[in-house]
């Protein structure tokens, strides 16, 4: 039996601004990954999410992202692999605490924006995140994008990966994802997405901007619930995933 793994990008609010449908997304979701303060989040925030999905039986990790509250992490910053290691060291180890605290165990980290797509495509910057990881906690599982250098770093440590890939997104024919200032980089019809996450999970392709086919490998669904629509839609892709005969769980 085919299974996949949910899970979606927590955690930001901060301060006075809230941010998110985080209690209601986590009744869906496997795998919350909670934002850890440099691109959102603050510490009470942190503290709550964790609590919220322990409670809801979901699997804890960090979200770690650039400094840029601004942008939201979404900007790219010319770190050196040092920075980005340093980076990710500080932010797994706050989220890893707050576990703790509240009696649970991390479980996996999810790089951010930038961070995440500049690590997926340079074998530099993916080492230092892969590294960051197995330093901190050599049980922890990386998320990655499916295909991509932080999968093949991970594994060349003796980490677990899990190949990420995205509902709403469009991919470029080398696998990685459209860029989101470019056109077409998000997938506005529903059943243009459903059909999309149907095929890389059942059929392990995806069809490109550019038309041609892509293998590609679906451990885990990036899915969002920062508005109605995008959770009933969430809903709607574990529903029809289920009906596929597709096992929702977190990754092992």
């Amino acid at each position: 039996m085919a299974r996949v793994d949910l899970n979606s990008d927590l955690g930001e609010s901060f301060g006075a601004y809230t941010l998110g449908r985080d209690e209601d997304i986590l009744r869906i979701i496997t795998s919350a990954n909670i934002a850890c303060g440099f691109h959102a989040g603050d510490p009470d925030v942190m503290r709550k999410t964790v609590g919220l999905a322990l409670k809801n039986g979901v699997a804890i990790g960090a979200h770690p992202g650039f400094p840029d509250l601004a942008g939201f992490g979404r900007r790219n910053i010319a770190a050196s692999p040092a920075e980005v290691y340093a980076m990710m060291v500080y932010q797994i180890g706050a989220l890893a605490a707050f576990a703790k605290a509240e009696g649970a165990k991390l479980r996996h980290v999810k790089p951010h924006g930038a961070l995440y797509n500049m690590a997926a495509a340079d074998e530099k910057l993916a080492e230092a995140v892969a590294e960051a990881v197995y330093k901190v906690d050599g049980e922890l599982v990386l998320f990655g994008l499916s295909g991509s250098w932080m999968i093949r770093k991970a594994r060349a440590l003796g980490l677990k990966a899990a190949e990420e890939v995205f509902a709403d997104r469009t991919y470029q024919k080398d696998g990685s994802l459209t860029p989101r200032r470019e056109p077409g980089a998000v997938i506005t019809d529903e059943n243009a997405s459903l059909a999309q996450v149907l095929g890389m999970v059942k059929d392990k392709t995806v069809k490109s901007l550019q038309g041609e086919i892509v293998s590609i490998t679906a451990d885990t669904i990036c899915v969002h619930g920062d508005g109605e629509h995008a959770l009933a839609f969430s809903r709607r892709i574990k529903d029809t995933l289920i009906a596929e005969g597709v096992a929702i769980s977190a990754f092992e």
